[in-house]
């Protein structure tokens, strides 16, 4: 035997052992399909339940990147996706050739100005230079793309202090906002460390923000960086709760002597859910659990509300108190699900002369790290039409200039943010978009602690996936291009501030054309 006849041999072997195992493999399938009684289809049909099982699994996969249209698919659409990443790496939101938006279906138009504001016109502080990091694409090809990383001095599109949003101005130490955006509330436990530290970090060096740290409580991670923090409260009492559950005073004034914490948000809801939190035990690391003062690795649900208020007066209390210890603003997170709601929160603040020194809005299309469906689906309005409700309410009782409306829900884009500044915000804050600034792919498995992106997760080895010099310039990025799209838009509108856009600057066109002013 040649040793051509060798080769042919150990290939036909070969072949057989490359049969023999699917094969095998199938027949031991169809019998284990056949006897198992859990599964209908597979008992029917083994060979094809095991096909269309591995379909549906894949299958959001593949509308995701291959079948859905680029303005497709919720939470966010492909090209609501890019218009958060794209920014981020390559600090820049221009685009070619025309808009992907379909002008035909009913939506909200800022008006143009007929004689547009002038860049020296704007009432911007843009004197220190932010020094962030991009992308520069050097080739890109179909297989292969080649880019490098280069450092920018970049604008920072700052309020200057004349227009600063002061929130608490009455307060021993009041809170001078210089962004008109920051970021909305999350934990460190939905988030891991690297995700925090990315974020704190980001946000510190865009300068003139803020980070909400959630209701998981204050964290190291938090501090990472030089970001202004609102500390936020949750029905849970993490990181402001004694070993019994109860609130503590005395954590309270340890959080208020930070420099970096400028204000407390006590939460009374969630646009995704009107209950208190979940974490799942895998993400409660020991670290974790020492800053919430709960037991490690066990599942955590928060009380649906606060034991320590019930009704206006206990929480009116309860405000004034935190104030009196803290001497920082104290504002509340709210859903709102009518007029009547509104309008009760406004007059009981006109009755009493208490209340917040902020309102954090957040709307029924708010995103979470674990709910239930039907809460995200069913209750609670819609940021659009909520914050028009509360403003109206503020306004009619007279106490809107005592308040400050920070709004949240979807606005990933600074013509979104510039509509929900004209119907009556004062500042907006926004969770999933810095989450994708950080590397979010939307896999939609944050209650899993398997975030194949690394971000909502405390799993130590998907974490590794996070590099944390990396994404912090994406979040400053991310914070630039928005904050500069905000003054570009303001100036589009004749105005030299996006602080004073107001409701008669935005238009509703439905879906035959016709055009409405909000009110």
């Amino acid at each position: 035997m040649n040793w051509t006849e060798g080769i042919s041999i150990t290939t036909a072997l070969l072949i057989v052992i490359l049969l023999i195992i699917p094969i095998t493999l199938a027949i031991f399938l169809y019998i284990y399909d056949r006897r198992q009684k859990q599964h209908a289809i597979l008992r029917n049909y083994p060979i094809l339940g095991r096909m269309r099982y591995v379909l549906e699994k894949t299958g959001p996969e593949l509308r995701q990147y291959l079948f859905d249209d680029d303005n497709d698919g919720e939470p966010f659409n492909r090209e609501e996706y890019l218009h958060m990443v794209l920014p981020g790496k390559y600090l820049s939101s221009v685009i070619g050739f025309g808009s992907k938006r379909d002008f035909n279906k009913a939506g909200y138009f800022i008006r143009n100005a007929m004689f547009t504001k002038q860049n020296e016109e704007m009432r911007v502080d843009n004197e220190n230079l932010v020094d962030t990091m991009r992308y520069v694409i050097d080739a890109d090809h179909l297989f292969a793309r080649k880019e490098h990383r280069e450092e920018i001095p970049t604008l920072p599109w700052l309020l200057p202090e004349e227009d600063a949003i002061v929130i608490g101005p009455n307060c021993e130490h009041p809170f001078h906002v210089h962004s008109l955006l920051g970021q909305s509330a999350m934990s460190y436990g939905a988030l891991g460390e690297h995700a925090i530290t990315a974020l704190s970090k980001g946000i510190g060096m865009a300068k003139g923000a803020w980070m909400n740290t959630g209701e998981g409580g204050l964290s190291p991670h938090h501090l990472a960086g030089d970001a202004d923090i609102i500390a936020q409260i949750g029905s849970g009492l993490f990181g402001f709760r004694t070993e019994d559950g109860e609130f503590s005073w005395e954590r309270l004034r340890e959080k208020a002597e930070i420099p970096q914490v400028k204000a407390f948000e006590i939460k009374l809801a969630q646009g995704a859910k009107m209950r208190g939190g979940h974490v799942e035990g895998a993400k409660v690391t020991e670290e974790i659990a020492a800053i919430r003062n709960v037991v490690p690795y066990t599942t955590i649900n928060s009380p649906n509300r606060f034991h320590q208020f019930d009704d206006y007066p206990t929480l009116f209390t309860f405000i004034e108190k935190i104030r009196q210890h803290a001497g920082k603003p104290v504002g509340i997170k709210v859903v709102i699900g009518s007029k009547q709601d509104a309008e009760e929160l406004a007059s009981f603040m006109l009755e009493t002369g208490m209340g917040p020194d902020f309102i954090s809005l957040d709307g029924g299309e708010g995103g979470s790290g674990a709910t239930y469906q039907d809460l995200a689906d069913g209750v609670g309005l819609p940021l659009r039409s909520a914050i028009i409700l509360l403003d109206d309410a503020l306004r009619k009782f007279e106490v809107r200039d005592r308040v400050k409306i920070i709004a949240s829900g979807k606005i990933t884009t600074p013509d979104r943010a510039a509509i929900v500044l004209a119907m009556g915000a004062d500042l907006v804050q926004i969770a999933r978009g810095f989450m994708i600034s950080v590397g979010c792919i939307m896999a939609q498995r944050c209650h899993t602690n398997d975030c194949p992106a690394g971000v909502a997760t405390t799993d130590k080895a998907l974490q590794q996936g996070l590099v944390v010099e990396e994404k912090q310039y994406r979040v400053t990025n991310y914070i630039l291009t928005m904050r500069e799209g905000l003054f570009r838009i303001a100036a589009a509108a004749g105005l030299d501030s996006p602080t004073k856009f107001e409701r008669h600057h935005v238009v509703y066109k439905d879906d035959r054309g016709r055009v409405f002013p909000v009110e």
